[in-house]
């Protein structure tokens, strides 16, 4: 099936979050608490950055945008007055042509972690060793977690099409651990090359010269070849 995708000046943007809100609503009417809690339970927070607060802002910008409307207001027993949101049509569509387009274009994201790798040099190697293997620590406890998920959702019969993300996340994180784990064997080895720092003052004996723009060859260093659509 074709999904048609409007352009960016007359789709409304929206954020992660905003569509972790609007897939919500595509399955019943429900209150922001509700949202939060089903986002919690359901381990979204692994996908989106997520708080109360946040969720709530969101939900009204989208009512702004009139991706979402005001059903109506409920009380149970002493509790707060919460406020009802269904998806309109507009919201439905929106939904529908961001999934589209994140699926379709590999969007650069710009995470923060390649770029301390890429700075990593900066560092003394038994800093870098050191500290990366505390990542290792981290990261196979995030793998036996998404392991845990995924054998709870098999057992207990979920669809797959609900919990297809976890084994993603799972093979990305066993590659970043195998690409880790190389990468330290070449620090500890000396099979890398690594910047030099004197041990009294912490400064960088070797220069700071960055030597790939800097490279004198009559062919300049590849470039990215793709743009981000407009």
């Amino acid at each position: 099936m074709s999904v048609e995708v409007e352009s960016m000046g007359q789709r409304p943007q929206v954020t992660a979050l905003a569509v972790a809100v609007l897939a919500l609503l595509e399955e019943r009417p429900m209150h922001p608490y509700e949202m939060y809690q089903l986002l919690l339970s359901r381990g979204d927070d692994l996908l989106v950055k997520v708080s109360a607060g946040s969720l709530y802002h969101t939900v009204a910008r989208l009512a702004d945008q009139e991706l979402v409307f005001a059903e109506g207001v409920d009380r149970e027993g002493n509790r707060p007055e919460r406020t009802t949101y269904r998806l309109t049509e507009r919201g439905h569509e929106t939904l529908r042509a961001r999934l589209a387009e994140v699926l379709r274009f590999p969007h650069a994201e710009y995470p923060i972690f390649p770029l301390a790798l890429a700075e990593a040099h900066n560092l003394p190697r038994e800093d870098v060793v050191a500290l990366l293997r505390e990542r290792l620590r981290f990261l196979r406890v995030d793998i036996e977690d998404l392991d845990r998920m995924a054998e709870w959702a098999a057992a207990h019969m979920v669809p797959r099409r609900y919990w297809v993300v976890v084994p993603y996340l799972r093979a990305t994180l066993g590659s970043q651990v195998a690409w880790l784990e190389q990468f330290v064997i070449d620090l500890e080895s000396g099979a890398l090359d690594w910047e030099e720092f004197d041990p009294l003052t912490g400064l960088r004996v070797s220069g700071p010269e960055h030597p790939w723009a800097e490279s004198d060859s009559a062919v300049p260093p590849p470039v990215r070849r793709r743009a981000a659509p407009l």
